[in-house]
């Protein structure tokens, strides 16, 4: 063997690569596995699949930008400007560190640096710096801000936003879609430094604006704000008022600064197709729309200062135009008052608060220990260990709910208890009464509330901090039962995260929020044009067809172009940061929950009367499907497709009946389908979960359907008659049934022995027999005296109701089935022919339950 190759490899220096990674190999090699296995398991823990992996890639890559953006900036101009007002200028220092292990640095940083690393697998993903740093680069940043020293008199302190702090990615796609212009990387370093400016002078602007105001409302009241006279260090008009203007003069250079900054970058300016008023309007108005909470925040100061003004007023006039009633001490007896009641209120918004953040009080958590855990498990038998679970759950949230709903009578009680007694002191002192005094001190005292209420709203901001920050520490330990509402999970296991969690727990009437905003611009344009044609069509059909407006008018053209205009600026107009990232993250969820819910071959549905989700396994579910058409036989599955058939046969009783002038036309077209719209209906099923065994609600959905027009016509002929002649035996809802029982009280029947029954009838609608309903809904019509409905024959209805009944045809799984029993499920028909078809059978029952003096009710 050469010596030389034996000492290039010694000297050779293996990459170890990540440290983690390493031991979890030797962990792995510990327990016997192989290099292939251990690879494999590597690649799964960090990239769970393709899309994470391109995820993770794109962070190290913002982040890397990121960087990149925040480098050195205007340094030349500012340090220019920093020379004639050393006041007003201060300078940042950013530190770089190059470290032994693996960074990612840019071609600039390497330059820069003196010493290179030696070997170029340093150069790899850019992580934090460590704090062993080896070498380091000092590059600086200038940026014109205010010193905060005595003349800052409001302890101005900008903060930079959120959307110049986190990933710019979507800062750049937002402004990229905004000026309809492909953004490259120097175009995004000019507006990355351009939209800071353009933030600080917003900041300064809007602050400026409100000294400018207190300088006002100081000049005519003679009243300048708690800050300024502690910051002051002085309670005299005249030296407040020389401390204001100086520190607007100060404020009106800082953004002479800026504005200075703003000229002298437009030389690197290098979007040819687009002009420069044009980008710098785009960024105002993203500044403006992020920052427009800073108008809020002064405005509401500015209402706060006006009030304390004229609370001053108040209590000057009432203790000047009425000494010898003594006031003061009326005053402080009602504010006292009111100071106990705000500290109610206080803990009630706390526990309001802990609810709203699902992090109870900690003594309700001592039910889960009363109400142990379920032991004990079935064998072979899940669904029982699933129902028993669930039923824990149930009991220990019901449970937490009725110890909330009593904890907060009691403050409410509380509080109308003060309230009371406020009343009372108002009324009991007739020394006031028929003053004017007693107007003045009700709005003196409401103005003091007015103030407690908002120093109750600044500490419930840091109650907030404080209870968001301890339950994250506790989440990680304990998974306590809460009380809002959660999908009804019939699995031994939950397979979704926190965030997927609680975002299924919003339930199936949540609305995603800005769905369109984080589409691409074409998709957006492509739904503009589709709802921009929808309303003009409609609004021009509508004007010219009851208001007899040619279409050619004018005014179609303009509305048209005004309408456009809307609709880009509601689609264009960029949102808020933090809503464009929930918008974001609530479509990542999304996208997370369907690909669980396929992979683990998961079904998800609304349940029955609870409005909220049901999770389970799909293949159980369909297991419940199977046998629920077992058990009707009411459904044949059919080879072709009738729809054409149905459709024609629909067509042609119609025509007949009209021909025949047994309907009038209105009628006709009031029932008769648009072959271009109709199809044929669709099954699914809605679990019960407030039942055991979690049955099945079979809904039809027949929106579309060729006979869906006419059962619509028969319901709304048929219905008002059977709730008119039915009226004594329909129970509506629950105040409806408390009403009869308590005419039923009254009348000396309600006895210690008086029994109440119920009965369920299942699978009513789908178990009718078709013929004898029909004959019964003849018979009803007969009995009350009815030979037409609306000019209707009764054979003629018959026939519309056998069309609905028997024609009933739908697609489940991808195969059509025909009901041969009933009628369908969730149709407007079928549950009015179902009552009156309970009308023939009750009808014996009640007329009994009549002579008897007892009561009954459906």
């Amino acid at each position: 063997m050469n010596v030389n190759d034996d000492n290039n490899q010694q000297l050779k220096i293996k990459c170890h690569g990540n440290r983690r990674d390493q031991r979890f190999r030797r962990k792995c090699r510990k327990r016997g596995m192989r290099p292939a296995k251990i690879e494999k398991l590597l690649d799964k823990f960090k990239y769970p699949n393709e899309k994470t992996r391109r995820i993770e890639q794109r962070m190290r890559d913002l982040a890397y930008y990121n960087k990149q953006l925040t480098a050195p900036v205007f340094r030349t101009s500012l340090d220019q400007v920093s020379n004639q007002s050393s006041q007003l200028t201060a300078t940042t220092t950013v530190t770089t560190h190059l470290n032994k292990r693996k960074r990612n640095i840019s071609l600039q940083e390497l330059k820069a640096n003196s010493a290179v690393p030696k070997s170029t697998s340093s150069i790899s993903i850019r992580q934090p710096s460590s704090k062993k740093a080896k070498q380091q680069i000092e590059t600086t940043t200038t940026m014109p801000i205010i010193k905060e020293n005595n003349n800052n008199i409001l302890n101005y302190v900008y903060r930079q936003p959120i959307y110049l702090q986190r990933s710019s990615w979507i800062l750049f796609q937002t402004l990229s879609k905004r000026l309809n212009y492909s953004l490259n990387d120097k175009h995004k370093q000019y507006i990355y430094t351009r939209l800071t400016i353009l933030d600080h002078i917003y900041c300064l602007e809007v602050h400026l604006q409100l000294c400018k105001s207190f300088l006002e409302i100081g000049r005519t009241e003679h009243h300048w704000p708690e800050e300024v006279r502690m910051l002051s260090k002085t309670n005299d008009y005249e030296l407040c008022f020389q401390y204001f203007t100086n520190y607007i003069g100060q404020l009106n250079e800082q953004i002479n600064l800026y504005e200075t900054e703003l000229t002298t970058q437009l030389s690197s300016y290098l979007m040819i197709p687009i002009s420069v008023n044009q980008v710098d309007t785009c960024l105002k108005e993203y500044v403006n729309h992020q920052r427009q909470y800073l108008v809020t925040k002064n405005s509401n100061q500015l209402t706060k200062l006006q009030d304390e003004i004229q609370a001053n007023k108040l209590y000057e006039t009432i203790m000047t135009s009425y000494p010898n009633l003594n006031p003061n001490q009326f005053i402080d007896q009602l504010i006292s008052i009111r100071q106990k009641q705000t500290q109610i209120l206080e803990e009630l918004l706390q526990l309001e608060m802990r609810i709203f953040y699902k992090f109870l009080p900690p003594e309700l958590d001592q039910l889960e220990k009363i109400v142990a855990p379920i032991t004990y498990i079935p064998l072979n038998n899940e669904h029982k260990t699933i129902e028993l679970n669930n039923k824990r759950h149930k009991m220990i949230q019901d449970a937490k709910r009725q110890w909330l709903h009593i904890s907060l009578s009691v403050y409410e009680t509380k509080l109308q208890e003060y309230n009371h007694q406020l009343e009372s002191i108002l009324l009991n002192n007739t020394s006031l009464q028929g003053t004017s005094l007693l107007n003045d001190i009700s709005r003196y005292v409401t103005y003091r509330t007015n103030e407690m209420k908002q120093s109750i709203s600044s500490r419930m901001s840091i109650f907030r901090n404080k209870l968001l920050q301890h339950r994250k520490q506790l989440s990680l330990k304990n998974n306590f039962i809460g009380v809002s509402p959660e999908p009804y999970l019939d699995l031994i296991s939950n397979p979704f995260n926190k965030r997927e969690w609680q975002y299924l727990s919003l339930g199936p009437s949540y609305i995603r929020t800005n769905q369109s905003a984080i589409r691409p611009r074409k998709q957006q344009e492509i739904e503009i044009k589709n709802e921009h044609k929808d309303i003009l069509s409609k609004v021009q059909n509508n004007l010219t067809e009851y208001h007899h407006v040619p279409r050619t008018h004018a005014i179609f053209e303009e509305y048209g172009n005004q309408l456009l205009n809307y609709l880009n600026s509601c689609y264009f107009t960029p949102l808020p940061y933090k809503d464009h990232i929930e918008a974001r993250e609530q479509s990542q969820t999304t996208a997370s929950i369907r690909n669980k819910i396929k992979q683990l071959k998961l079904i998800i549905r609304v349940t029955d009367k609870s409005n909220n989700f049901y999770i389970g396994s799909a293949i159980e579910f369909e297991k419940k499907v199977q046998q629920y058409f077992m058990d009707t036989n009411a459904f044949t599955v059919i080879k072709e497709n009738p729809f054409n058939e149905i459709l024609t046969k629909v067509t042609q009783l119609l025509n007949n009946l009209r021909s025949k002038k047994f309907i009038l036309q209105w009628q006709y077209n009031e029932m008769i389908s648009d072959r271009k719209t109709t199809e044929l209906a669709h099954l699914y099923f809605n679990p019960k979960t407030h039942k055991d065994g979690i049955p099945l609600r079979p809904i039809e959905n027949t929106i579309r359907a060729p006979t869906t027009n006419i059962s619509k016509f028969l319901d709304k002929i048929l219905r008002p008659i059977f709730d008119d002649k039915c009226t004594k035996t329909t129970i509506i809802d629950g105040a409806h049934l408390i009403t009869a029982i308590k005419t039923y009280a009254n009348k000396g029947l309600m006895k210690p022995s008086t029994l109440f029954c119920t009965f369920d009838i299942r699978n009513l609608y789908t178990m009718l027999p078709q013929e004898e309903a029909l004959d019964i809904l003849v018979e009803f019509l007969h009995m009350h005296s009815y030979r037409k409905v609306k000019g209707i024959p009764l054979d003629s209805i018959r026939k519309l109701a056998s069309i609905v009944l028997k024609e009933n045809v739908f697609v489940y799984d991808n195969k059509i089935y025909q009901q041969t029993t009933g009628g369908a499920m969730d149709s407007s028909f079928t549950l009015t022919l179902a009552n009156i078809f309970m009308w023939k059978w009750q009808r014996e029952f009640v007329r009994r339950q009549d002579i008897s003096g007892e009561f009954f009710g459906r």
